[in-house]
């Protein structure tokens, strides 16, 4: 017979309240997210402060080529599918809107989160927490099976 584990009604439960990514499945043409790269792109250049011209020129003095405004343009259309934005670039205009969103789409496609700042170090004192919950766990079976040879 299996013993329930014990559940503390004080202990604050943390299922539901955030989203754990998980992998998602790798079946044939499952990366070809060509489509939502144009819409997470064209959601990028509408949410920025910029105008399309100036996130080109940002771009352009980042990467030390030209940008231009039709290249974002081509970009984000739907309807020119030989155009493809060029992973080189991602960071240049992720800097350019003031975003992250190309960095937490390819995360959400490898099933994993981006972290940044405070939420990094909230994450790692968490898994200390995590670590320092199964040492002493560990401690006590240890002693327990120790103090049953005595």
């Amino acid at each position: 017979m299996t013993r329930r584990p014990y559940v503390d009604e004080r202990q604050l439960i943390l299922s539901g309240l955030f989203e754990i990514p998980t992998k998602p499945a790798e079946n044939p043409g499952a990366l070809n997210f060509s489509v939502e790269l144009r819409g997470v792109l064209s959601e990028a250049l509408k949410k920025s402060p910029r105008s399309r011209y100036e996130v080109a020129a940002r771009m352009s003095e980042l990467l030390g080529v030209e940008v231009t405004r039709f290249q974002l343009d081509s970009w984000t259309a739907e309807s020119r599918n030989e155009w493809r934005f060029p992973f080189e670039y991602a960071a240049a205009l992720e800097v350019a809107c003031d975003t992250m969103c190309l960095q937490e789409l390819l995360a959400r496609k490898r099933g994993s989160k981006v972290l940044v700042g405070a939420d990094t170090l909230k994450a790692e004192l968490g898994k200390l927490e995590l670590l320092e919950a199964e040492i002493r766990d560990r401690r006590r079976a240890i002693k327990k099976h120790l103090e049953g040879k005595r």
